[in-house]
């Protein structure tokens, strides 16, 4: 019989194993416990709401019970749920509030240059955090959402790719088509 230091102190991956094999909920509250603050402060980034924050948590974590066994292991998990979250978060978002956000279309074919170039990231990272902040609620979830992976979360290129599972010249010119737009829209207001 394992104990629950045991239990407590096995890997994610380890601890995902065991669930799915075992459709285990008292495995599950263990991960729970581990990630559940994590998710709250994602789902509350995007709602902006405690009680609507504390709803959407409830959703990823039901979600992820019968998701878990998609997990193949190609991420650390927590970059995994990450994005699980975010992606949960922005349907939600994008659900909820389509009527609020006015969605611009840009013609994206022209951008020929995706590789960062150091001025466009100095400008990006000197923005003022305050109006930073109003500016990230005016552009598109997705757009926030891969901002949020490698800036905010600080997740590789890498990591993003295996995370939204797309190739990293989409990953880096998403990053750029975001950060344009996120630069737009700073300078706009």
């Amino acid at each position: 019989m394992k104990t629950l230091d045991n239990i407590k102190n096995k890997s994610d991956e380890d601890l995902i194993k065991a669930i799915v094999q075992n459709n285990d909920t008292l495995l599950f509250e263990v991960l729970y416990d581990r990630y559940a603050t994590l998710v709250y402060n994602k789902c509350y980034g995007f709602a902006r709401d405690e009680d609507e924050a504390k709803d959407l948590t409830q959703d990823v974590f039901l979600k992820l019970f019968v998701k878990l066994a998609s997990f193949k292991g190609k991420s650390k998990f927590s970059t995994w749920l990450y994005a699980f979250t975010y992606n949960h978060c922005v349907n939600y978002v994008t659900r909820n509030t389509a009527k609020k956000i006015e969605k611009k279309s840009v013609d994206y074919t022209d951008i020929e240059n995706v590789s960062d170039s150091e001025i466009e990231d100095k400008e990006f990272l000197n923005m003022r955090v305050d109006k930073l902040k109003k500016c990230m609620e005016l552009i598109s979830p997705d757009e926030k959402m891969i901002l949020l992976l490698k800036y905010q979360d600080f997740l590789t290129i890498k990591e993003i790719e295996s995370v939204l599972d797309i190739g990293e010249s989409a990953v880096k010119m998403r990053i750029k088509r975001a950060k344009d737009k996120l630069i737009q829209v700073y300078s706009d207001n």
